[in-house]
């Protein structure tokens, strides 16, 4: 089969032919037919080893299944899912059974593969914030994948949403997703936010820091500016905040997302979770993908058929 590895640790790949992965006990062989790129796959993939296999996200038909229950998964059913160790980028992968969920029938796989790393994130990072009914709640990041699932998640939960973005141009849609404001510039806020959820880091995480309320909560679960932050102690402890660092892949593997994924497709098929995916393309065009991505060109998510 086709898979896509890691050249050297700069960024690029290639498309070369490898061997099939084989199922072991209660895992899963699937047909991938689509992938979504997240920029966490850029990051590692820029300090990869010759030779690593990137992919997160992925759907497409099940091949093979070694699941203990036989209805569980069946030879051509349609699934999708995460693939926490990597190797998604090819035409098939293996993962244990409890990181799949059953594809409703009118949701596409382009839509559905777009779903489990930034659908599942802004899940799980607003559900440790609690109750969110008349709260009010900064996402930073807000045009990339997490952000938009976040702002929609929040803002249907009861939340009053800040979104910030780069630019104006990344601003479009945002207000229709739920934000109650959308900014460029954080300098411009003035009030304290019980919830932050933050992915830029850099200043942006030192913003965040200072602009949450006295015993609200900071959500870290991402590093994109690659920017290292300064935290501003004498203007935060005193708030007797919290701040709290999240990553999925470890999430994943203590409390598997079967069950979170199954909610997100229910939510995308019935049209309560929009999905912006800003371009569908072949596997051929990985390169120039993440050359966007990088260059920060994508709102929402990029997805590539495998087939």
């Amino acid at each position: 089969m086709k898979a896509v590895v890691a050249v050297a640790g700069n960024g690029l790949t290639r498309l070369i032919e490898v061997d099939s992965p084989v199922p072991d006990d209660d895992e899963v062989l699937i047909d991938v037919s689509a992938i979504s790129v997240n920029r966490g796959e850029l990051h590692r993939l820029r300090g990869a080893q010759p030779g690593w296999r990137p992919g997160w996200d992925f759907a497409g038909t099940v091949a093979a299944s070694r699941c203990h229950d036989r209805t569980s998964f069946i030879p051509g059913q349609r699934v999708f899912g995460i693939a926490g160790g990597g190797g998604a980028w090819a035409e098939q992968v293996v993962v244990p059974a409890d990181h799949l969920a059953p594809l409703p029938a009118d949701l596409d796989d382009e839509i559905a593969t777009a779903l489990p790393v930034a659908g599942l994130t802004a899940q799980r990072v607003l559900r440790l914030a609690g109750k969110l009914p008349g709260r009010h709640l900064l996402v930073t990041g807000a045009a990339g994948g997490v952000g938009r699932f976040a702002v929609q998640l929040a803002a249907e939960a009861g939340a009053e949403v800040t979104a910030v973005v780069r630019d104006e141009a990344r601003a479009a849609g945002l207000t229709e997703l739920g934000s109650h404001r959308v900014v460029t510039d954080l300098r411009l806020l003035t009030r304290d936010y019980d919830v932050v959820l933050e992915s830029v880091g850099g200043a942006s995480m030192e913003s965040a820091l200072d602009l949450v309320a006295r015993e609200g909560l900071v959500v870290s679960f991402g590093n994109s500016a690659r920017i290292p932050a300064t935290l501003p102690v004498a203007r935060f402890y005193p708030k007797q905040a919290v701040l709290r660092g999240y990553y999925l892949l470890d999430d994943i593997v203590t409390h598997p997302p079967a069950r979170d994924l199954a909610t997100l497709a229910h939510l995308a098929a019935r049209g309560s979770l929009r999905v912006d995916i800003d371009m569908v393309l072949g596997i051929e065009a990985l390169p120039q993908v993440l050359c966007a991505l990088s260059d920060r060109l994508i709102a929402g998510k990029a997805v590539l058929r495998m087939r």
